[in-house]
């Protein structure tokens, strides 16, 4: 089976980091005067930046997902497996790291901030889950989509179950991956439904891109379920608690945001896939494939990472809305230049962890 490159994923996650790093950019240094509900360019704002970190993970699911489908062509599944559990153990190692203050540590000041879940620690075990997901369909393509697909739709239509989940008795490392309550910006759930879905989208393009009309039935298929998504979910779970009288179905239709959001996320593939042509071997595409380089840097220089002094603690929320976006316009270049020419993250750091585990092996001389 000929399986060629998706391109238009790698247009689409440069387009998703590019948005992140303007909102957090902006959300980190606006003046909060000037954050109006009521004010239609924030209100908008606001909304396409709720995007971002939904595209994130579908698109990361369907990546992980098609790579490894590829490399069961060839017999490289369990290499291609392997690879993502290390990937997995990466992300989440690089999440903790980028919020250890050293300056504390060294001043022997310890907190709980550097147990805060944040999105590469969602990533990370929502990787590992695929992983042991596909292990247990027997490594069975179309029983893999089938179970993400239902898996998917069960963590969403479940989401009022654990929405204020507390889980005080439970240590706060494990905690803090399933409740917000001690500052985790992410949780594996709802979030690992995304990566849900991404796989099962990522099982379709592998069983039928080969076929001659695949990319027009699969560009309606996006935008249709989007539109349907965006409009309808709540009226159909609205539906399905006056014929079930479920209360959980009418808890998800009054605050229906994972299927909108996922909706968003359908129409935007819609529009990147039709647009595939004019995205192939671009710059745009080299920014996809940055997307680790590109987080890393963004947090150091907003958050402080490390040093505890970024443009958060320096400048802090003063910027009035024509500075944020000028500042956002420049900040978005200096950072993307900086992973284009200057950092090789996943390069380093796997080399890193190759090196360390090869010193880990028993010699044989």
């Amino acid at each position: 089976m000929k399986i060629t490159r998706l391109y238009f994923i790698d247009a689409l996650r440069a387009f998703a980091i590019l948005m992140m790093l303007q909102g957090h950019f902006i959300d980190a240094l606006l003046d909060p005067v000037y954050r109006d509900p009521n004010n239609m360019v924030f209100s908008i704002w606001s909304y396409f930046r709720g995007i971002t970190a939904p595209t994130f993970f579908t698109i990361s699911g369907l990546i992980f997902t098609y790579l490894l489908l590829r490399a069961r062509d060839k017999n490289e599944d369990k290499k291609r497996m392997k690879k993502g559990l290390s990937r997995g153990l990466m992300l989440i190692g690089i999440g903790y790291a980028l919020r250890i203050p050293i300056f504390d540590w060294f001043a022997l000041k310890f907190t709980t901030y550097v147990l805060v879940i944040d999105v590469l620690q969602i990533i990370g075990l929502s990787l590992i889950a695929l992983v042991f997901l596909y292990q247990l369909c027997f490594r069975k393509c179309l029983l893999f989509g089938i179970v993400c697909l239902i898996l998917g739709f069960i963590v969403f239509f479940t989401e009022p179950l654990y929405r204020d989940l507390w889980l005080e008795d439970m240590p706060q490392f494990i905690a803090n991956y399933m409740t917000k309550a001690n500052g985790s910006i992410f949780t594996f759930l709802p979030w690992f439904g995304y990566m849900a879905f991404g796989a099962a989208i990522a099982v379709s393009f592998y069983r039928h891109l080969h076929r001659s009309r695949f990319k027009i039935a699969m560009i309606a298929t996006f935008a249709i379920s989007g539109f349907v998504l965006v409009e309808c979910s709540a009226y159909f779970a609205n539906k399905l608690y006056y014929l079930t009288d479920i209360q959980l179905f009418e808890d998800v239709a009054y605050y229906n945001y994972l299927f909108t959001r996922l909706g968003n996320v359908l129409l935007l593939f819609a529009l990147f896939y039709a647009c595939e042509r004019f995205l192939k071997q671009s710059l745009v595409s080299k920014i996809g494939q940055k997307t680790l380089s590109i987080y890393v840097i963004h947090f150091i220089i907003i958050y402080g990472s490390f040093t505890g002094y970024g443009l958060s603690q320096i400048i802090g929320k003063t910027l009035t809305p024509w500075e944020a976006i000028f500042g956002a316009l420049a900040f978005l270049i200096v950072v993307t230049l900086i992973a284009l020419y200057r950092v090789k993250t996943n390069t380093f750091i796997y080399g890193k962890l190759k090196g360390l585990v090869k010193r880990m092996k028993p010699s044989t001389n």
